[in-house]
């Protein structure tokens, strides 16, 4: 689905930069004059840190959105041509990177564009399919070597670190929403997740932002995961986070019985799973619909297993 330009610069951020389309077409033109003649369109998406452009009908161009994403083009041109070959479903390889120019700041880069849907969790066709599916590319990930792969810290947004190092945040979260949750059961959820074991083994890769936007669907099956600028090597609960902001009840008894999750880790991905949704209501109340709406859901997910 796409939607016209001035409809993709809702501001989400303090130090965003939009490219517009003269701006991308310019870019195009001095950088890349081969794929300067075809046509361009943004696309619509829940996307927080790039903008997405099609580049004619097989490409697509990720255009960082603040300076924190920005960081993430090296990394993704360093990591997932070598992840890519090694996991069941596409992954958004990185075909040519970008500078800046004509105006706009930062290093974009130019993908093959992959076809899908986002899943819907309320109206998955095959819930105990698609968390098989999922947890076959989470062991798929995390058995690939991560000697030298960048490790959690601000530039993935702190994706895979201890839940302690994210206790000061999702507590001033709870506070700024007093009076529009259930702060009293959100505290108590969150205290039994950071009582929780740390992880004791090897760093592992971890996508870090596996939600529902960040997945795609081809018939109802997973199709490809998206969106890797969260990627490093940490904690692996982290990843489980997709079973509340993924599945309903039934898909995430599948997916944590497919991934042979223990308590430990389980109870530490329901602390990302709640901090994550705690931490956006507040940042995104006035700008995001959709992120305000999957936040609230993923806390009721969480709040009714209580």
């Amino acid at each position: 689905m796409t939607f016209d330009d001035d409809a993709a610069r809702v501001r989400l951020h303090a130090d965003e930069v939009f490219a517009t389309a003269d701006q991308v077409r310019r870019l195009l033109a001095a950088q890349f004059p081969h794929w300067a003649a075809l046509p361009i369109r943004p696309v619509r998406s829940h996307g927080t840190d790039n903008a997405i452009w099609r580049l004619g009908e097989t490409l697509a161009l990720r255009m960082p959105r603040h300076a924190g994403a920005a960081a993430h083009i090296d990394k993704d041109w360093r990591w997932l041509p070598h992840l890519a070959p090694r996991l069941p479903v596409p992954i958004p390889v990185p075909l040519a990177k970008g500078g800046p120019g004509e105006g706009y700041p930062w290093p974009w880069s130019v993908c093959a564009w992959l076809a899908g849907e986002n899943p819907d969790p309320d109206r998955l066709a095959d819930p105990q399919g698609l968390a098989r599916d999922l947890a076959g590319f989470l062991l798929a990930l995390r058995a690939i070597d991560a000697r030298g792969a960048p490790r959690p810290g601000v530039r993935n947004f702190g994706r895979g670190v201890p839940l302690a190092v994210r206790d000061a945040p999702t507590r001033d979260a709870i506070a700024a929403l007093h009076g529009t949750i259930d702060t009293e059961a959100v505290t108590a959820a969150w205290k039994r997740a950071r009582e929780a074991p740390v992880w004791s083994g090897p760093p592992l890769w971890i996508h870090g932002d596996l939600n529902a936007g960040n997945i795609l669907l081809r018939d109802g099956r997973l199709g490809g995961v998206i969106d890797f600028g969260s990627l490093a090597a940490g904690d692996p609960a982290c990843d489980l986070l997709a079973a509340w902001y993924v599945f309903g009840r039934d898909g995430r008894k599948a997916f944590r019985e497919a991934l042979a999750a223990d308590d430990a880790s389980w109870a530490r991905a329901r602390g990302w799973a709640l901090s994550m949704a705690l931490i956006a209501l507040p940042y995104y109340k006035e700008t995001s619909p959709a992120i305000v709406a999957e936040s609230l859901r993923v806390i009721g997910e969480i709040l009714s297993e209580a």
